[in-house]
């Protein structure tokens, strides 16, 4: 039996307000580390220092486009890059079961995998399913870093091999990149989730520094931000 937890890594096809923001910001597409603010509004709630890719950035598939130089990477299954753009934040996920947040949780089951076979028909989808494709990952590992997570929905409609199962974790060590995921030390995590909203739209701006002009023209609310500055 395979349930598809799929709702829970699609955005709306519109643009919506959101009213939370996560904004990462890089030096350029080679960085393996930023910086994150985190926004209610105009209103900036926490600082934290992130992990990246081990080979940068990439630009990804989320719900804003943008015009992109021929020269700069798009992102791929497996380059180890974050992808770069804006995205909806549509879920918790954790080992514990049970959860009391504002964002929808979803409990880390032994049998709970993230498909990365772009040949799968469940490409890029969070299912529970005893039946395993060629390719995937546990949710629940067997260390800390899924231990709480949130669900980033890049690539939403399963676009073969332009990578998936992205979120924001817990950092494997303090510095370590990523395969492509952001990660950073837990109690920073912990401190976001609790916060993070449905009712507020969260989403996910994730940048190099040389898009701070746009994020600042289509986010007006980000104006005072000290990593767009």
């Amino acid at each position: 039996m395979i349930k598809s937890f799929l709702i829970l890594i699609i955005f709306p096809i519109f643009l919506f307000s959101s009213q939370q923001t996560i904004l990462v910001v890089a030096q350029d597409f080679n960085s393996s580390h930023a910086k994150l603010e985190f926004y209610e509004d105009s209103t900036l709630l926490y600082t934290a220092n992130v992990n990246l890719g081990t080979n940068g950035l990439a630009w990804g598939l989320g719900i804003e486009k943008f015009q992109h130089k021929s020269d700069e990477p798009l992102k791929y299954e497996g380059d180890k890059r974050a992808p770069v753009g804006v995205f909806s934040l549509t879920n918790i996920f954790g080992y514990k079961e049970g959860g009391r947040f504002k964002l929808p949780y979803l409990y880390a089951s032994k049998n709970l995998i993230c498909v990365d076979d772009s040949s799968s028909p469940f490409y890029n989808q969070i299912i529970e399913s005893n039946d395993k494709p060629k390719s995937f990952e546990y949710m629940r590992r067997k260390d800390h870093q899924y231990r709480y997570g949130i669900t980033v929905a890049h690539n939403p409609l399963g676009v073969k091999r332009r990578g998936s199962c992205i979120f924001l974790h817990i950092e494997k060590s303090r510095g370590s990149t990523t395969a492509g995921c952001t990660s950073m030390q837990e109690s920073d995590l912990k401190k976001i989730i609790q916060k993070l909203d449905k009712k507020k739209n969260p989403i996910l701006i994730q940048i190099p520094i040389t898009l701070k002009k746009i994020i600042k023209k289509r986010y007006p609310l980000l104006k005072e931000s000290l990593l767009l500055k």
